[in-house]
């Protein structure tokens, strides 16, 4: 599972505005096999790209907005092989869209964005948050109708899963081999209820990367949307509790 394992880059975002190559220099040090991109912050993807090459990192994917995949897609796709992936993922909604209307209007895009990359091996995806949960269509969370048709491939995110009171392991498993990328992020085990380390919350990890091994899931994207202290520090200690859990698999 080691080679499988990529840090989501939105983790480190203040930190690689301020020094993008140190970043993933340290990143590699520690032993990720791969990252996933969420924005270059002015630096150029041929530059970013050739960097990650010379480091052995990967790309899990690239989470790219609605917006762009509709009207620069031609740049997303370049993009895409320039970091020698087929994935880009829509990674959020802006407040205007969370409502029946506009879950309707996101699914027609992502469908036509699908249908525009038909045949040619990329695969367009939707990561979720937890405000999927608190609308209804068709008798359907508004993720379950995103997602019902499988040319838009799941990114399914743990934490915010739970955070829309479901069990992420009974959720992810309606997605099997429809899941190239699957978000690990736990959560804390008091009032809170942020954002967590793997491994030091409330999430069963083991059961859930058993069932991702088996079902198709090709990265295991860790996400911290917020860290208590240095977000390397956070990406590190969540690889190290990774590399234990895979000794329990």
């Amino acid at each position: 599972m080691k080679h499988q394992l990529a840090a989501q880059l939105y983790t480190v975002r203040n930190e690689l505005k301020a020094d993008f190559e140190s970043v993933l220099k340290e990143l590699s040090r520690m032993g990720w096999a791969a990252v996933q991109i969420d924005g270059l912050h002015g630096n150029s993807a041929r530059d970013i790209s050739a960097l990650m090459r010379e480091l052995g990192l990967k790309t899990a994917g690239m989470h790219v907005g609605l917006e762009r995949m509709k009207n620069d897609l031609d740049a997303v796709l370049e993009e895409a092989d320039l970091f020698g992936t087929r994935d880009f993922i829509c990674h959020s909604l802006p407040d205007g869209l969370q409502n029946p209307e506009g879950y309707r209007s996101v699914k027609k895009d992502l469908l036509e964005v699908a249908e525009r990359v038909a045949g040619t091996g990329y695969r367009v995806g939707y990561h979720n948050h937890d405000f999927e949960f608190h609308t209804s269509i068709d008798g359907k969370f508004a993720l379950d109708y995103l997602l019902d048709d499988p040319a838009i491939h799941a990114e399914i995110d743990t934490y915010w899963v739970l955070k829309g009171g479901q069990d992420p392991l009974s959720f992810i498993q309606k997605y099997a081999f429809r899941m190239p990328i699957l978000h690990l992020k736990d959560m804390t085990d008091d009032d809170r209820q942020t954002f967590a380390e793997i491994g030091t919350g409330v999430i069963d990890f083991a059961p859930i990367l058993r069932w991702g091994l088996q079902s198709g899931v090709e990265w295991f994207a860790v996400e911290q949307d917020y860290c208590p202290g240095r977000p390397l520090d956070s990406l590190a200690l969540s690889l190290e509790n990774l590399l234990k859990l895979e000794e329990q698999l």
